[in-house]
């Protein structure tokens, strides 16, 4: 079986589906990867990494004509007409963040090109699909960083939580943490089970800086 990996052409994005050292783990299991010329070099992954980690690099038809074709974003209209879905051939698997609840039109083009597609944001978020998530990991990361962003301006944000106004935190304990550090004066905390604790080391840091 042959996995494809193409470079993703929505504006702005700069991931690839897989990094090599997934690439490696899938040819040590006899599988072949196929990873479109540079397609890694925005995520700071060269070609010479992929074939390093045992992929082969060639053009964007020969990834997009794998088994198995796995993408970032969904597939989109090319800008000199068409759409990417042509590219797959009939029977291969797509595997991407796809939104099929807010395109329609897509999984239905999908479904009449005969490519089966596997929507990641939709794969359960249990025990057994952990493996699989493909959502916490860029959701931490977002969270985290707009924590310590949000530092100059005491606006803080937690994990998947809207953005407050100033001098509020939102989110999780760990985001909570954060914020008691740096003074936060209105407290939130999504995650139920630690609001308690979280209050608790709130109240205890606003306690040392007004010496109360």
């Amino acid at each position: 079986m042959i996995v494809g990996v193409p470079a993703e052409t929505t504006p702005g994005e700069r991931r690839v589906a897989l990094v090599p050292d997934a690439v490696k783990a899938l040819v040590s299991g006899e599988l072949q990867v196929v990873v479109e010329a540079g397609a890694g070099t925005s995520a700071g992954f060269e070609d010479a990494a992929f074939t390093a980690a045992g992929a082969r690099i060639a053009d964007r038809a020969a990834a997009l004509a794998a088994d198995v074709v796995v993408k970032v974003q969904p597939p989109r209209e090319r800008s000199g007409g068409g759409h990417e879905v042509d590219d797959l051939r009939s029977g291969a698997v797509l595997i991407a963040f796809l939104r099929p609840l807010d395109e329609p039109a897509l999984a239905k083009r999908l479904a009449a090109r005969g490519v089966t597609a596997f929507a990641m944001e939709l794969v359960p978020r249990i025990t057994r699909a952990q493996a699989m998530d493909a959502l916490s990991s860029m959701s931490n990361l977002a969270g985290y960083r707009a924590v310590l962003l949000g530092a100059s301006r005491k606006s803080f944000i937690g994990r998947l939580a809207k953005a407050p106004s100033d001098d509020r935190l939102s989110g999780s304990l760990s985001a909570a943490l954060l914020g008691a550090a740096q003074g936060v004066q209105i407290l939130r905390v999504h995650d139920v089970a630690a609001t308690r604790q979280a209050l608790a080391v709130w109240e205890g840091a606003r306690g040392q800086a007004t010496g109360s």
